[in-house]
């Protein structure tokens, strides 16, 4: 059975919206008929698990990882390499892992999270799978030394950025280095609509406030904090008869405050986001999805579209979400929209009111379509040659 090993990021992020952005590429390969493996070896210290400073954090790490692989029948497919401490291996040997890096017929280093070592790049294998574009396109048209070196270890680029290569896209295409779009990926059948009703509420998950990884290009500052757009649209509640919930993290007493005092109904997501079911209950149980982008992808088109709004799609939920171009790709106004202004928004949650059921419907036809793994694997596999 041909090898597939997917250099992961579970333990940086271990929250569901990681994890199953992953495991949807894993257990996709799995269903069609590889022989897929998750490995980790970033060298980012899995703070996040440790709750003391003597705390074990490679082994809660490893735990972590052994339970999310054992849930998808891959329990003995998985490896942690402690790169941050002391090298160690956990979940197979060291030696068992470089004969798997040997063997694969393909390493995809996920979110582009792993700084290549030389026994991922000896067999020329290694493929870049890039889920946040803008900032590395950037560093590589500004002539980055390191970015350019990191992305030469790689054979094959692949990115979320959906509206590359297109006249609008303001993205200084890396040269040499080809970029090609690819949405991300969903199993639908781990989606199916529950079968209890929505509730009222348009939700969605994520931060409110990370001000760092601001970009200039061409003398304009690109944010990549998301609160600079939810701020443009604070009025929404109060414009129509709907409600909507923020599930937010990185978030202070006062911008809780902030929302609330305009209509938003704001939840905290690490009270559900750490665990798989929960996450996938919080979006199966809302009536669609309400979200906003990046800046850095709103004004520079790059046609980002998130495995989240995705994983809405698979659940049979519409979808509202701030243009970046990828309705130049994707079917919008039936199960998916896109907007840029506040009449939009409007627009978009009364047309969906006017005929829920079939933007639900349209929804999970736009997801099986377009992001699920028979649609978007093979051709990719096919292109690599494997």
């Amino acid at each position: 059975m041909t090898k597939i090993v997917m250099l992961g990021m579970m333990t940086k992020i271990p929250v569901a919206g990681a994890v199953w952005g992953q495991m949807h590429y894993l257990e996709g390969l799995r269903r069609l008929g590889y022989e897929p493996y998750y490995v980790e070896a970033h060298a980012r210290t899995p703070s996040m698990f440790m709750v003391n400073d003597d705390d074990d954090s490679s082994a809660l790490a490893a735990n972590f990882i052994a339970g999310v692989m054992k849930r998808f029948d891959m329990a003995d497919r998985w490896a942690f390499h402690a790169l941050h401490d002391d090298g160690r291996v956990y979940g197979m040997s060291d030696t068992a892992l470089k004969q798997l890096y040997k063997d694969a017929a393909l390493i995809i280093n996920y979110h582009g999270g792993t700084v290549p070592l030389p026994e991922h790049t000896e067999t020329n294998r290694l493929i870049y799978l890039e889920t946040d574009p803008v900032e590395t396109e950037i560093e590589v048209h500004e002539g980055r030394q390191e970015t350019i070196d990191f992305l030469a270890a790689h054979r094959a680029f692949y990115t979320w950025g959906l509206n590359f290569n297109r006249p609008d896209c303001r993205v200084p295409m890396p040269a040499p280095f080809h970029f090609k779009p690819q949405p991300p990926v969903v199993v639908c059948d781990l989606w199916d609509p529950p079968p209890t009703a929505p509730c009222r509420r348009f939700t969605t998950v994520g931060n409110w406030k990370q001000p760092w990884r601001e970009v200039v290009f061409r003398g304009e500052v690109y944010h990549w904090s998301k609160h600079h757009e939810y701020l443009k649209f604070l009025d929404l509640p109060k414009r129509v008869d709907q409600e909507f919930e923020v599930a937010l993290a990185s978030y202070e007493p006062e911008d809780r405050t902030l929302l609330e005092s305009h209509g938003w109904i704001v939840s905290d997501a690490m009270s559900f986001s750490p665990d798989l079911d929960l996450y996938r209950s919080f979006i199966g149980d809302s009536r669609g999805e309400f979200t906003v982008a990046k800046d850095q992808n709103i004004r520079l088109r790059s046609g980002w579209f998130s495995e989240r709004s995705a994983q809405y799609l698979a659940a049979g939920r519409p979808v509202i979400t701030q243009e970046t171009g990828f309705s130049n790709v994707l079917p919008t106004g039936e199960g998916l929209f896109g907007f840029s202004t506040m009449d939009e928004i409007v627009d978009a949650v009364q047309r969906i009111n006017g005929d829920y059921a079939a933007h639900c419907r349209r929804a999970r036809a736009i997801a099986e379509e377009l992001f699920d793994y028979r649609q978007v694997l093979p051709p990719m596999l096919a292109e690599l040659g494997v």
